[in-house]
């Protein structure tokens, strides 16, 4: 693989999918149930569970010799959950109580589920050479607490939960030079009877957003999404649990020779958007309107965020140090276009309208740049009753072909506004000379 960071980028992206969500506070519900992706639990739960949670993630995939001595490297990484306590002592008894938060000067502290990463590499493996099935690779993650003070009157207690698992391997000759490898990962981490209804005792033996990285010497991978006919039967044959396998690298050049099995569906040759400035740990929403909620946020909220932990305070320091250029960069990719080129994408679907100087609206003559105020009259939708009385710039005045007359606006309050005066798509709204009033005379 040619660029070994775009790996990193895609795995670090897998890795803390669904982190934390937005609005990235301790308090909201939305991150009351955390590290959903990936989990691998304990075998004594899985089986209390009668096999509903799985305690086992496994990858299948085909490889296929390229040269002399051909091997693989085999990386499994995963969170582990680390619970942060905030104790405060209590007035008369002295003695320590939990509390969701504490406030000593103009710093916050809260209780919140950290996590560590953990990364385990395995000898590598040898396809060259007969793999009778061996012992698997055991790893042991030893329980740890530390207490920090605070004040006289608070400290920070900070545990995790021993961890163990282990990592099984096996290689099946499909023909003389392709072959089947499993990567088997197992977590063999005890819970005690007495904890298996307790699910922050059982988060915190849990492996979260586990996943596994291959990487071939000597040999290539091959596709499990389009693989080439000669394999298809071998493709289908192949049993992923929890996760699945997909080739990582450059796309044009056909690079073979990485693969990401992850607990996130994905496509081969993934990518993250060279638009976006960092992650904001919430696949589920789109960078832009996510990024201009978070500048949204009041202070409040942004100093509970910002004192939650260390990739919370990164993100939101990250996302108010954009410039109009990377808030630009969001909205789309801007291409060099030909001036033939350059007509509104309305146009071509609803066919050249006709702009006018301007309309004449309850005796006021409205124009590009005037002020007016909508009233909605034609529709009854959500987004009219959210509009009405709204404030708006209009950006155009324009006449389609039945001879209607229609103002493009703008929302005054739209953090986007400059790009709707740019005609870009989803910030301008579209409202007959009837539907608005001038405002101060229409500046």
């Amino acid at each position: 693989m040619k660029d070994p960071a775009s790996l990193d980028r895609i795995v670090e992206a897998v890795l803390y999918e669904g982190y934390i969500l937005y609005p990235y506070r301790a308090s909201s519900k939305k991150n009351l149930q955390r590290f959903t992706f990936g989990r691998v639990y304990p075998a004594d739960y899985s089986q209390a569970q009668r096999g509903a949670e799985p305690c086992t993630m496994q990858t299948e995939c085909l490889v296929r010799t390229a040269s002399a001595k051909p091997s693989v490297e085999i990386r499994v990484r995963f969170l582990q959950p680390m619970w942060r306590e905030v104790w405060v002592r209590q007035p008369g008894s002295g003695d320590f109580a939990l509390v969701p938060q504490f406030f000593c000067g103009n710093k916050l502290y809260q209780t919140w589920q950290e996590s560590v990463e953990r990364d385990i590499t395995l000898p590598r493996l040898r396809l060259d050479q007969p793999n009778p099935p061996g012992e698997p690779t055991v790893f042991h993650f030893p329980a740890s607490e530390a207490l920090e003070p605070i004040n006289n009157h608070a400290r920070l207690h900070r545990r995790r939960e021993t961890l163990d698992g282990e990592i099984a391997l096996a290689v099946e000759p499909v023909n003389e030079t392709v072959s089947r490898v499993q990567v088997r990962i197992t977590n063999c981490t005890p819970v005690p009877t007495a904890a298996l209804d307790n699910q922050d005792a059982i988060l915190l033996r849990t492996f979260a957003s586990t996943h596994t990285i291959l990487r071939a010497e000597g040999a290539e991978f091959i596709s499990l999404l389009e693989p080439s006919p000669e394999f298809a039967d071998a493709a289908a044959q192949c049993r992923n649990v929890g996760t699945w396998p997909v080739l990582v690298g450059d796309a044009a050049a056909k690079e073979c020779d990485t693969l990401l099995s992850s607990p996130i569906i994905l496509y081969d040759y993934p990518q993250t958007a060279p638009e976006s400035p960092g992650t904001l740990f919430d696949g589920a929403e789109i960078d832009e309107i996510l990024t201009l909620r978070i500048m949204t946020m009041t202070d409040d909220e942004k100093r509970e965020a910002r004192h939650l932990d260390e990739h919370a305070r990164r993100m939101l320091e990250r996302t108010e140090g954009l410039t109009d250029e990377n808030l630009l960069r969001l909205h789309g990719v801007m291409r060099q276009v030909s001036p033939q080129d350059m007509v509104p994408p309305e146009d071509h679907i609803w066919g050249s309208n006709t702009r006018l100087d301007g309309v004449n609206v309850h005796d006021t003559w409205i124009t590009t740049g005037d002020h007016v105020r909508i009233r909605p009259k034609r529709r009854a939708d959500a987004m009219d009753l959210f509009l009405d009385g709204k404030t708006a710039v209009v950006e155009a005045v324009e006449q389609d072909a039945e001879g209607a007359v229609h103002l493009a606006l703008v929302l005054e309050d739209d953090p986007g506004k400059d790009l709707g005066m740019m005609r870009q798509p989803g910030h301008r709204f579209f409202y007959t000379s009837d539907e608005v009033e001038p405002v101060n005379g229409g500046r």
